[in-house]
C-alpha cells in the first residue's frame, strides 16, 4: 500500500484530492471503533457516507478532519496532514457535525457578519439567499432556533463561504422531508455549479441515493464497499443458494459482503461486482436478485 505523501510546502493545496486516508485505525479501550479504513475523495465527487448508527460514521469523520487522532494511519486535507490543518485549508472547508453548537447569545445576522471577516470566500449575497430559502429571521437568537432551524443555521454557515470541501455528519437528521429535499438538492446545485466536493453522512438511505454519485459502506469499524452508487446499483445481487452449493462454497468470494445461513442449510450471499461467482449460477436453483441501495443496507447491517 503506497504511503500517502505530503505537499512540497504546507500552504500548496492540492485541490484535486481535498479528502485522503490510510490505514485509520481508531479503538476506545477493547472496541475498535475503526479497522485500517483507506480513503480517497477526488475533486467534485460527492461520496455519500452509509452505515447503522454507531457503525463509527461520526469517528471517521472526526479522524478524516483532524478533530479526532486515530492510534494509526494518516488523514490528509487538500494535501496536508489532517492533525495540523493551517488557516488556508480551514478556510476551503465547510463542516456541519451531527450536533452543530453556535453561540448561543448572538443574533443569526451578527454571526454572519462576524463569520464574513473571516472567510476570505464568503459570499454574502449567497449567505442571504440561504437564510431566506431556509427561513430563517437574520434577527433571531441562536440560543432560541428550534433544533431544525439551528440545523439549517449550520447547513447555511457552511455553504455560505462556497467550501472547495464540504463535509456534513448526519445533517438532515432533524429536518422534516420538504427541507431535507431542498438540502439535498442545494448539495446537488454546488458541487455541479463550483466543484465542491462533498462527503455526507447519513443513515438515511434515500437521501444518499438522490445525491451521491458514490458510496462507502461502513460496517463493524471498515469499509465493506466504496464504488460508484451506478456500479452498487448495477452490480450488487444476492445470491439464494441450496444446501449441495452452500457446502462448496470456500471462506470468501470475490466481492463478498454478507453470507447468511438459511433453514436446511440453504445460503443466502450478497457480493458487489461481476467476478466470482458468476460460475454459481450453472448449480440448479440458484437465481440473483439485484439489491437496491436499501435493501444492501438491510442485509449487509441487518
Amino acid at each position: 500500500m503506497n504511503a500517502l505523501t505530503l505537499p512540497a510546502t504546507q500552504h500548496d493545496l492540492d485541490l484535486e484530492r481535498p479528502l485522503a486516508a490510510r490505514g485509520l485505525h481508531l479503538g476506545y479501550g477493547r472496541r475498535e471503533v475503526l479497522r485500517g479504513v483507506d480513503l480517497d475523495i477526488p475533486q467534485g465527487e460527492v461520496l455519500g457516507l452509509i452505515g447503522r448508527n454507531g457503525a463509527g460514521k461520526s469517528s471517521l469523520i472526526g479522524c478524516l478532519l483532524g478533530l479526532l487522532r486515530p492510534q494509526a494511519g494518516q488523514a490528509l486535507v487538500f494535501g496536508g496532514p489532517a492533525l495540523r490543518m493551517d488557516d488556508a485549508r480551514k478556510a476551503r472547508l465547510g463542516y456541519v457535525p451531527q450536533q452543530p453548537q453556535a453561540f448561543g447569545w448572538m443574533k443569526v445576522g451578527q454571526l454572519f457578519q462576524y463569520l464574513g471577516q473571516l472567510y476570505p470566500g464568503w459570499d454574502p449575497a449567497h449567505a442571504t439567499a440561504l437564510l431566506r430559502r431556509w427561513e430563517i429571521d437574520p434577527g433571531r437568537t441562536i440560543g432560541r432556533l428550534s433544533p431544525g432551524e439551528a440545523q439549517r443555521l449550520a447547513l447555511a454557515r457552511a455553504l455560505a463561504p462556497r467550501p472547495a470541501l464540504l463535509v456534513l455528519d448526519e445533517p438532515a437528521s432533524a429536518l422534516d422531508p420538504v427541507a431535507r429535499r431542498e438540502l439535498l438538492r442545494e448539495l446537488v446545485g454546488q458541487a455541479m455549479d463550483t466543484g465542491t466536493t462533498v462527503l455526507f453522512s447519513s443513515h438515511i438511505v434515500s437521501d444518499l441515493e438522490r445525491v451521491a454519485s458514490r458510496v462507502a459502506f461502513l460496517h463493524q469499524g471498515r469499509l465493506l464497499l466504496d464504488r460508484a452508487l451506478d456500479e452498487v446499483k448495477d452490480e450488487t445481487v444476492r445470491l439464494p443458494l441450496p444446501a449441495a452449493a452452500a457446502a462448496r462454497l470456500p471462506a470468501a468470494l470475490p466481492g463478498e459482503l454478507a453470507r447468511r445461513t438459511l433453514p436446511g442449510g440453504a445460503v443466502s450471499l450478497v457480493v458487489a461486482g461481476r467476478a466470482g461467482w458468476q460460475e454459481l449460477l450453472l448449480v440448479e436453483g440458484v437465481r440473483t436478485d439485484r439489491l437496491g441501495l436499501e435493501d444492501l443496507f438491510v442485509e449487509v447491517a441487518g
